[in-house]
């Protein structure tokens, strides 16, 4: 890979992340988000070729195919540094991208004022010794039908007794000496469109874990998997974001059932007993306003509905309008972003160099106090945190990237200084999931990134100061598998070993200042491996000791394919 060109009287430097400039002067300034494992998709996915944090590796000699069916397979340099600063040689990031985080990678659960934008998690020893109590066999439930579904679509919802209506198989049979169980395990059965079904949403709320498939949503018991509630909403639910306020979230459907129909119908839904609230539809802001693939992020009681160009925002618990991106003056703002109690927005100004610009922006009113100005050709790839406020830029021309850390005035604090083994956001042209397409973690004053992943190695984390821009420590490789973090609590961060056909997956811990991973969750090898190892794009969770696997696409072939996966002790 060839150098980029160096500043006059520099000596060269070695390959890494580049630096943006620092303070702008006068004229440049502060004006008044093969394949890629880690690109997650908790949220407004799949896309065209749907893919995740935890994409299926085919073993070299693919055993014969379970019971509940197989999903399919589915970088930037930097701007021109300071002296002294290397530059960051280009990456190429892969297809098309919220588990995540669970960011991936987006997007996200406050833990002690940090945002996730994406999922991931760690393993944990307990067991019974390979003895194998309380094994659980495979459940069925789904979503029920709607009678205003299309006559071609059916579910099967079954009695929950068995895995669908193929054959019985007790997952934890063959438990080795200190692996853990699945808990439960929920298939589906279901004959929709050809394009299969969407199951993005996934909640953990108190003793509740809700789960979205299609046209419904349905909250199942965290302990033993049993149906607490279902909803079934009129159309097809085309927006969903993994945050929520006191328990309560906003999904999105359509407005009808033809393939014309508009994703533009909101309804509030309390997670914690399954309470439908308000409906409303979102205003048209103009004529170019699309309603196809809206990205949802909230913050306390105030929700933006990002469009192509345009955004609504709405009150979460009236459903009234708060504000919307139109302006008379300046740069219009397009994307939203949201999350512990902070909003930003991502504008692109009209001059000639079509310049992007990040500021803040109230939650009640969408008003701005300062505006971060970015060099010229250089977007908003991925939005790793709000608070403190990290985003990814890359110039895709010029095949540059910085990572850098803005204070809570706008001025830039410090950047990333890494060696470039770190994939890239997904924020591309019609990828606008700034807030749910990475696999990474931010904490108070720590970015937890995975480097990439290679075919039969092992990936590592690295954790890097935000105040300095340095790295701090980095993941001990091992195993081959690949680590994606999950969140930070405790002192400790948590991350998912991804499992592999013969192998259960993980959850390990690491100290947030560095040392050896422990296993807190040790899923269990035998016939549960393969099952948990073939959930393509999966959404991934760790709350209270257990593990929650999901899938966020089924081919809905009326055929029985896994929906969701819980591991505990």
């Amino acid at each position: 890979m060839t150098e980029p060109p160096q500043p006059p009287n520099q000596p060269p430097t070695p390959s890494g992340y580049g630096h943006l400039p620092g303070p702008p002067q006068p004229g440049y300034g502060y004006p008044p988000q093969g394949e890629n494992p880690y690109a997650q998709q908790p949220q407004g996915q799949p896309q065209d070729q749907p893919q995740g944090p935890y994409p299926q590796q085919p073993p070299q000699s693919q055993p014969p195919q379970g019971p509940y069916g197989q999903q399919p397979p589915g970088g930037y340099g930097f701007p021109p540094p300071p002296p002294g600063m290397p530059p960051m040689p280009y990456q190429q990031p892969g297809p098309p991208a919220k588990a995540n985080k669970k960011a991936a990678a987006l997007i996200a659960a406050a833990v002690a004022g940090v945002l996730v934008l994406a999922t991931g998690g760690y393993f944990l020893f307990a067991g019974d010794g390979g003895k194998g109590e309380d094994h659980p066999v495979a459940q069925d439930s789904t979503a029920p039908t709607d009678d205003k579904a299309s006559p071609s679509a059916s579910v099967d919802k079954g009695d929950g007794s068995g895995n669908g209506g193929g054959e019985k198989e007790d997952l934890n049979a063959g438990r080795k000496q200190g692996e853990d169980k699945v808990l439960w395990f929920k298939t589906s059965k279901i004959d929709g469109p050809g394009s299969g079904v969407d199951s993005k949403g996934q909640w953990i709320v108190g003793d509740t874990v809700v789960k979205t498939l299609w046209k419904s949503v349905t909250g199942y018991g965290v302990a033993d998997g049993k149906e607490k509630w279902t909803l079934t909403l009129p159309t097809v639910i085309c927006g969903v974001t993994d945050q929520s306020t006191d328990g309560k979230t906003v999904v999105m459907y359509k407005d009808g059932e033809s393939d014309s129909a508009h994703c533009n119908q909101m309804r509030m839904i309390d997670l914690k007993n399954g309470k439908e609230g308000w409906s409303h539809e979102v205003p048209k802001e103009g004529l170019f306003d699309i309603f196809t693939t809206p990205e949802l992020a909230l913050t306390g009681d105030a929700l933006v509905v990002n469009r192509m160009g345009t955004t609504s925002a709405f009150k979460v618990s009236t459903g009234d309008k708060l504000f919307d991106n139109k302006r008379t003056e300046g740069c219009q703002p397009g994307d939203f972003a949201a999350g512990n109690g902070k909003m930003i927005a991502i504008a692109t100004c009209q001059d000639a160099d079509r310049t992007v610009q990040v500021m803040d922006a109230d939650p009640a009113t969408g008003k701005n106090t300062w505006t971060y100005k970015l060099p010229k050709g250089f977007t908003v790839k991925t939005i790793y945190s709000l608070d403190p406020i990290v985003l990814d830029l890359g110039n895709s021309e010029k095949k540059e990237r910085s990572i850098v850390v803005l204070g809570p005035d706008g001025q830039q604090r410090t950047t990333v200084s890494g060696d470039g083994s770190f994939p890239s956001g997904c924020g591309g042209t019609f990828d606008r999931s700034l807030q749910s397409c990475g696999t990474s973690y931010v904490d108070a004053n720590t970015l937890y990134l995975p480097t990439a992943a290679e075919a039969g190695k092992a990936n590592e984390i690295v954790a890097f100061d935000l105040t300095t821009g340095k790295e701090k420590w980095r993941s001990p490789a091992g195993e081959g598998r690949t680590l994606t973090p999950l969140k930070a609590a405790d002192g400790q961060v948590f991350v998912y070993r991804k499992a592999e056909y013969d192998k259960g997956g993980e959850v390990l811990t690491i100290p947030a200042g560095g040392g050896t991973p422990t296993a807190v969750l040790r899923n269990p090898s035998g016939p549960a491996a393969p099952v948990e190892s073939s959930f393509y794009s999966p959404n991934v969770d760790y709350a209270d000791g257990r593990l929650f696997v999901s899938a966020s696409h089924l081919l809905a072939r009326n055929k029985d394919e896994k929906l969701l996966m819980v591991f505990g002790k």
